[in-house]
């Protein structure tokens, strides 16, 4: 099933020159969200994982199904604010300022291994943020995976030396 069929080139969206690339299509075709999550599902068969730390929001969608998929647990990281037991937060640079996400100090434990899920990779940063907040809680990066890659925008380069998979490119 050729899934790159399902993306939605949506232009000058969020802002002028952008070309979001609209991933509801797929999500809404039951055979090509499952064919998705099937293929990053076989690409981590048989790795050790305690958990999925999904990034919001897209990647609590692609993360969740994975998690269930491979059966086993997941972990929110979301924007500051939103989880209501102590946190710990990892600020990152976007191209017009900074953000930041956040982990419940309790969801990992030291050793745990932990594949860090979102939906989009683009420049990289939310994923060198969720990564590091990975690591300050004793976890064990297993890999990042995207269902999509932006390739034109370098993040792999900013995720170097980590293990990235993307089942899209474009």
């Amino acid at each position: 099933m050729d899934l790159k069929k399902f993306i939605r080139d949506i232009p000058d969206f969020p802002k002028p020159g952008i070309i979001f690339k609209d991933l509801t299509p797929l999500l809404k075709d039951r055979d090509a969200f499952a064919t998705a999550i099937d293929h990053l599902a076989r690409h981590y068969q048989g790795t050790r994982l305690t958990a999925i730390a999904g990034i919001e929001s897209r990647g609590f969608i692609i993360g969740s199904a994975l998690a269930l998929t491979l059966r086993t647990g997941f972990l929110p990281l979301r924007k500051p604010g939103k989880l209501p037991y102590k946190t710990i937060r990892q600020e990152y640079s976007l191209e017009y300022g900074t953000d930041a996400i956040e982990i419940h100090q309790d969801a990992i434990a030291p050793g745990d291994r932990i594949l860090l899920v979102d939906d989009l990779l683009a420049t990289g940063g939310t994923a060198r943020a969720g990564a590091e907040l990975i690591r300050r809680l004793g976890g064990e990066l297993a890999g990042i995976a995207f269902l999509i890659e932006l390739a034109f925008l370098k993040g792999r380069e900013r995720l170097a030396g980590e293990q990235v998979f993307s089942l899209l490119t474009f």
